[in-house]
């Protein structure tokens, strides 16, 4: 991982069809300030400078991303997506080796987070001098937090120190996460984000801690929050 790589390149697992959201269509096509929200994600992505390319993983029968204005991108590629996340960010990074990106940096990020920010990208990307093993945006958790039993009270207060929140982008090599993704799914090991694979692998990402607003929209009342913050930002 000592190897000096300067190229960069996102990738946006966007085949979930957003079960928790409900609704008819997938919710990385819902609506926010007349673009969807995958739309949103997308532009932050596209639009920075240090960014050379954007793999988009998006599902077999999905009728909605071709409508999009950013489909047709020049810095955009279309992947494939799979059955889960883990399944979907794999077939990108194939995806991204076929095209002879394998030497890069990947930022992996959440279709369904639209608020985030150049500035925490910029950030994240900072960091490789001192994580050159990757690392993941994250918020230190504010809160306390409490343990239940199978009966919904409370077992434990958990101390909240060292604690963390993690968010997306989250930012590897690439041919290490491909490595340690593949056979973390070949082992049948649960795979969470990029980072649990990486974990798996006994590497320790780093935590870059990142902008609260950076929410992922799961619910429909993220969608009214997730405007006020679009507005904040823009």
């Amino acid at each position: 991982m000592s190897e000096h790589i300067d190229r960069i390149i996102a990738i946006i697992p966007a085949a979930g069809v957003g079960k928790r959201m409900g609704g008819n269509i997938p919710k990385q096509y819902l609506t926010i300030k007349d673009q969807t929200i995958l739309s949103h994600t997308l532009n932050v992505f596209l639009s920075h400078p240090k960014i050379e390319t954007v793999i988009v993983a998006i599902g077999e029968n999905d009728l909605y991303f071709d409508e999009l204005p950013e489909a047709k991108h020049p810095k955009l590629i279309k992947a494939t997506g799979g059955k889960e996340r883990a399944d979907s960010v794999l077939n990108a990074l194939n995806c991204a080796a076929n095209n002879g990106l394998s030497k890069s940096w990947v930022l992996v990020h959440d279709a369904a987070r639209p608020c985030i920010t150049n500035g925490d990208i910029d950030k994240l990307l900072a960091s490789r001098a001192q994580f050159p093993q990757g690392a993941i945006l994250a918020m230190p958790v504010r809160d306390t937090m409490k343990r239940s039993d199978t009966d919904g009270k409370i077992e434990q207060t958990v101390c909240r120190e060292q604690l963390w929140h993690a968010m997306t982008p989250q930012m590897f090599p690439l041919e290490p996460l491909k490595e340690n993704l593949e056979q973390a799914l070949a082992n049948n090991v649960s795979i969470t984000d990029e980072a649990s694979a990486m974990e798996w692998a006994h590497i320790q990402p780093g935590l870059v801690s990142g902008r609260p607003d950076n929410i992922k929209v799961t619910h429909t009342d993220d969608l009214q929050l997730a405007e006020i913050y679009l507005k904040n930002i823009g």
